[in-house]
């Protein structure tokens, strides 16, 4: 993988620090589990203020502006899904957040989930990733991912009724 970009490369642009999850993709280690654990930090804080309405809508923004922050951060980088760009995983997990039951247990398992898939990449996550190589791409996977998870939590939901 190619070099970890650098603190003044976040701030060198807007959509650096976007697409790099506000610094949590510097991460020596791990950076996308870095940035979901940002996402998992941080979703309290902004469903706490935000209602159901409010908060679907920052998805959706955050979907649209994160494609064009991965473009150009992925662009400037030479690498079109760098590992530094986590905003795609912090979109993502809020989704899997939203939709999953509020307990501490069940946020747990989704995050376990949601990194399993989006590390293992089944089909057809793999498919996107390697095809679509563009910052749609980038945040499309992710999505996928979040979708599996929500299933298998659904489906545990389900069993352990």
């Amino acid at each position: 993988m190619p070099s970890r970009p650098s603190l003044g490369f976040l701030l060198a642009h807007p959509a650096h620090l976007l697409a790099c999850g506000f610094g949590s993709g510097l991460s020596p280690w791990a950076p996308g589990t870095a940035g979901t654990l940002l996402a998992w930090l941080s979703f309290p804080v902004l469903r706490g203020s935000l209602g159901d309405l409010e908060f679907f809508g920052l998805l959706v923004v955050s979907l649209v502006a994160g494609v064009a922050a991965a473009n150009r951060t992925g662009a400037d980088l030479g690498v079109v899904d760098h590992g530094s760009i986590v905003w795609d995983e912090i979109v993502a997990f809020w989704l899997v957040l939203f939709l999953c039951p509020g307990q501490l247990l069940w946020q747990a398992v989704a995050f376990a989930l949601f990194r399993f898939f989006d590390v293992v990449k089944p089909e057809p996550i793999r498919h996107f990733d390697e095809k679509m190589k563009n910052g749609l791409g980038v945040m499309f996977d992710d999505l996928i991912a979040a979708g599996y998870t929500l299933l298998v939590l659904a489906l545990l939901g389900f069993v352990l009724r």
